[in-house]
């Protein structure tokens, strides 16, 4: 029997919280979607370590503040050793601090609890495939952050060889649109905004959609 392709498996899923009472209904609600594997549970960083390195993992949904390790150690970690293993943050912190930390030490989301189990589960397939998922409140602060730059700062150059389509696309993006919205704006298909998102990361060496906002707003182009 052929093993099942990554399209055709479930995604599998850590899910991380130091709380009992938060962790273990999270699991039993993510294991109910058809699609999402949850393969372990972890109350702090050292049992997600453990529990990837026991694997297959695709997904860890990390919280951040736990004993032991923290969600942010946890994430570095993970990030340098299992670089194949994707992580989204879901905590009750939303402050620039605790957003840019995590997103420095490689997290591909970021949710808060305030999230639905829809959200959730959104963000664990966009970060499976590659791609990053922030909640509003986060993105509206990297916006603000972004474009609060320090007052003898130049714009930040972009790539030589990025094309007038890709610095439109990367421009929409810095305005926080989604790929469908973006897509309707330039009238083009979904698949053809993935194409030249895809384009855009390989050329400006980006890792995720965090960074492409950054660029987008240091470049000038917002």
């Amino acid at each position: 029997m052929n093993e099942p392709t990554p399209e055709q498996r479930p995604v599998r899923v850590v899910v991380a919280d130091d709380q009992a009472a938060v962790r273990e209904p999270l699991a039993a609600v993510l294991a109910l979607l058809p699609d999402i594997e949850v393969v372990a549970a972890a109350a702090d960083g050292h049992e997600v370590l453990a529990a990837v390195a026991a694997g297959p993992v695709d997904v860890v949904l990390m919280d951040l503040r736990m004993p032991v390790m923290d969600g942010t150690e946890a994430t570095r970690r993970l990030s340098t050793d299992h670089p194949e293993v994707a992580v989204v943050v879901l905590t009750t912190f939303a402050d620039d601090a605790s957003i840019m930390a995590a997103l420095g030490a490689g997290a591909r989301g970021y949710l808060t609890k305030n999230a639905g189990r829809q959200d959730i589960a959104r963000a664990i397939r966009a970060a499976a495939a590659g791609q990053s998922v922030l909640d509003r409140e986060v993105q509206a602060r990297l916006l603000a952050a972004a474009r609060t730059p320090a007052p003898s700062a130049a714009p930040t150059p972009l790539p030589g060889d990025l094309t007038l389509r890709e610095r439109e696309v990367l421009a929409l993006i810095g305005q926080g649109l989604p790929n469908r919205a973006i897509a309707e704006r330039l009238f083009i298909s979904e698949a053809t905004v993935k194409t030249h998102i895809n384009n855009l990361f390989a050329k400006a060496a980006l890792r995720d959609r965090a960074e492409a906002v950054r660029l987008a707003i240091t470049a000038g182009l917002t």
